[in-house]
């Protein structure tokens, strides 16, 4: 994993960063992760200097590719759209607010978690994580996020985001 610079960011903004770091060095079967505001804007990212990188090593080597091919970016496509299909599903099925996806697939797992007034927390995990405990930490993550998370942080970190991609 490539950790963003922390350079000028505030207390919150940083705070954020070192919970998205831990949640992937710290739990076992994390590939990568993203923040996604409410408007599909990546806001944070396990991988935001790599994107590029992955783009080009995906395809290649043996076995199953790691993650989505442009990594943070395209964890974020997934994120946002499949916290749209669900959040539509739940209104057309009157299911109240939903608060989590999980899609399994043959080589791998996402995870999508509501933090607040409409941002997302995805995770791509390997197909032999322990989903509960994925859950958990998604859940520990969004406990003490989602009051950090306000307008101004947003901003900051769509900001940080955009520089270094």
């Amino acid at each position: 994993m490539t950790a963003p610079s922390t350079y000028g960011l505030s207390t919150q903004a940083r705070n954020l960063q070192w919970l998205l770091t831990d949640l992937v060095e710290e739990v076992p079967g994390v590939n990568s992760v993203a923040v996604v505001s409410s408007d599909g804007l990546l806001l944070l990212s396990s991988d935001p200097a790599g994107a590029a990188a992955s783009a080009v090593g995906a395809g290649g080597g043996a076995g199953a590719p790691k993650g989505p091919r442009g990594a943070s970016a395209d964890l974020a496509t997934i994120v946002s759209g499949l916290g749209s299909l669900t959040t539509g599903a739940a209104s057309l099925m009157d299911g109240g607010a939903v608060k989590q996806t999980m899609v399994a697939m043959e080589y791998g797992s996402v995870f999508v978690m509501a933090i607040s007034d409409g941002s997302l927390l995805g995770v791509h995990a390997t197909p032999d994580c322990d989903m509960s405990v994925v859950a958990y930490h998604m859940a520990l993550f969004v406990g003490r996020a989602g009051h950090v998370l306000t307008p101004e942080v947003r901003s900051e970190l769509r900001q940080s985001m955009e520089k270094t991609t």
